[in-house]
């Protein structure tokens, strides 16, 4: 349900890049969805929009549900990729689930339509600091209710697990250490799961780290994706 300008401040502070996202069916500018579709039909629109646009090798970010995305993005297309960034993300239907109280309201779309909803429910959300929180409910846009269900259902039995290690790409997971949606857990699911994978702990930091420790965590994503040192897999080391 999250729509582009949500993520807009931080691409925007990124140094020496482009940054290249789009809004799901359905979701921000985006036309309604005719059909349900899968985390690999995505992933093929973005490797088709990537053609589009004149894009080659391409380094792969993705957050909560967009993390997802960046997984199946990273088996799929693995020879176009060159470093794959998963922040506040799980394996799909293996994870270990979030807090009640913080999946109960995800489900609710209130979170992208009515602002006092958001206010109240902040912090029992998305967990850690509410800096940056006014700025993000003020770019929130609402998805259609077709829009919203269907990415959603996208996710639906979906898992990396099986595909995880042959994912070849240097990887860094982050996850905060209070996300009250996705635990710190399944990022060492994944770093467990994945070959060249290490993990960066957010000390502190709710579902939107990004958001609220922006200027740590942005630091660590430039010195990741500067850092020129051949990949050792982690289980070799």
């Amino acid at each position: 349900g999250a729509n582009i300008e949500l993520i807009a401040p931080f691409a925007a502070r990124l140094t020496n890049r482009d940054v290249v996202t789009f809004d799901m069916p359905g979701i921000g500018g985006s036309p309604e969805p005719t059909l349900p579709y899968r985390p690999w039909m995505m992933a093929r629109i973005a490797d088709k929009l990537m053609d589009d646009l004149g894009y080659d090798k391409i380094d792969v970010m993705g957050v909560s549900w967009g993390g997802g995305l960046a997984q199946q993005f990273a088996f799929q297309y693995g020879k176009r990729v060159g470093k794959l960034i998963l922040a506040a993300t799980s394996a799909g239907m293996v994870m270990v689930p979030g807090k009640l109280s913080a999946l109960s309201k995800m489900a609710d779309p209130r979170r992208y339509i009515d602002p006092s909803f958001m206010e109240k429910n902040f912090r029992t959300l998305y967990g850690g600091s509410t800096d940056g929180s006014d700025g993000h409910m003020s770019r929130i846009k609402a998805p259609s209710t077709k829009g919203y269900l269907y990415q959603l259902m996208a996710m639906a039995g979906w898992t990396s697990v099986a595909f995880l290690p042959f994912v070849t790409a240097k990887t860094l997971v982050m996850m905060g250490d209070s996300d009250n949606i996705v635990p710190i857990a399944n990022g060492r699911i994944l770093t467990t799961l994945m070959p060249y994978a290490e993990l960066a702990v957010i000390k502190g930091g709710g579902h939107l780290f990004l958001v609220s420790q922006a200027d740590e965590t942005i630091a660590m994503i430039d010195a990741f994706l500067a850092d020129d040192t051949a990949q050792t897999a982690r289980k070799a080391a």
